[in-house]
């Protein structure tokens, strides 16, 4: 029997189960990897309201990567809601730490599906967060934003000086769930300059879900763990959370191959 590749989600805590580490551990065991978790936010919120986010100090959440490290190996790293740049920087550096060769997904969750304000900025703040963020694409291996958030991380470009940008420091996969046009039209712009298009399997737009951005990222940080490259673990990720947007018509999706 084989065994199992260690993921870990770096994520807030969603009591419905649809969004952050619980979404993220059921990607990963449908999947057949063994999903690791530490806690970042604890929220009240359910499928279709969040009304409080509660942060995880980062002590705490440095202790824990530690015992995790001690026990299990760990290549591949998923990262969700995290309080601020500043504080995913100190993350991403535990990570590096322990292993020097992790490669990290980050899914830069700015807002809530319900409108909740993650990540709020002051203008004196910009000019700090956008160089932590700076040295964020330095140390990851993909960002995973859809087109609401990478609208939001430079708001001084356009989303095309934005992605030439991303695309020239780390790889990018550009989510299409909330395009304008051609909605679920997914893009993947990597650091070695290529560029692909996928496109959703079905013309029909399917059942909208509440974390379906995390089980997107999730899903894609699996099939890294299992080896495929990343074009490949992008296609296939992209495919499950279609199954997961199509398994029925509530806000939440079910998981299974």
């Amino acid at each position: 029997m084989k065994n199992r590749p260690y993921t870990l989600t770096i994520a807030g805590f969603d009591p419905s189960g649809g969004a952050g580490l619980m979404a993220d551990v059921k990607t990963f065991e449908s999947l057949k990897c063994y999903g690791l978790a530490v806690q970042t936010a604890n929220t009240v919120q359910n499928d279709i309201k969040l009304i409080a986010c509660q942060w995880i100090d980062i002590s705490i959440i440095q202790g824990q990567l530690e015992l995790l490290f001690e026990r299990f190996v760990i290549d591949f790293v998923k990262i969700g809601i995290v309080k601020n740049w500043e504080i995913l920087n100190e993350i991403i550096d535990i990570l590096l730490d322990k292993n020097s060769s992790i490669k990290i997904i980050l899914d830069p969750v700015l807002r809530s599906s319900s409108d909740f304000e993650f990540h709020s900025r002051s203008s004196k703040q910009e000019s700090v967060n956008e160089n932590y963020f700076e040295e964020i694409l330095k140390k990851i291996y993909l960002l995973t934003p859809n087109y609401q958030e990478i609208e939001k991380l430079y708001t001084d470009r356009s989303i095309e000086e934005t992605i030439k940008h991303i695309s020239g420091v780390t790889n990018l996969f550009l989510k299409g769930g909330h395009r304008k046009e051609a909605i679920g039209k997914d893009e993947l712009f990597t650091s070695t300059g290529k560029y692909f298009i996928l496109n959703p399997k079905e013309e029909k737009v399917f059942s909208e879900k509440h974390g379906s951005g995390c089980v997107l990222s999730s899903a894609i940080t699996a099939y890294l763990a299992h080896g495929f490259p990343l074009l490949k673990s992008c296609f296939r990720a992209k495919r499950y959370t279609e199954k997961v947007l199509s398994s029925n018509k509530s806000l939440l999706g079910y998981h299974k191959m």
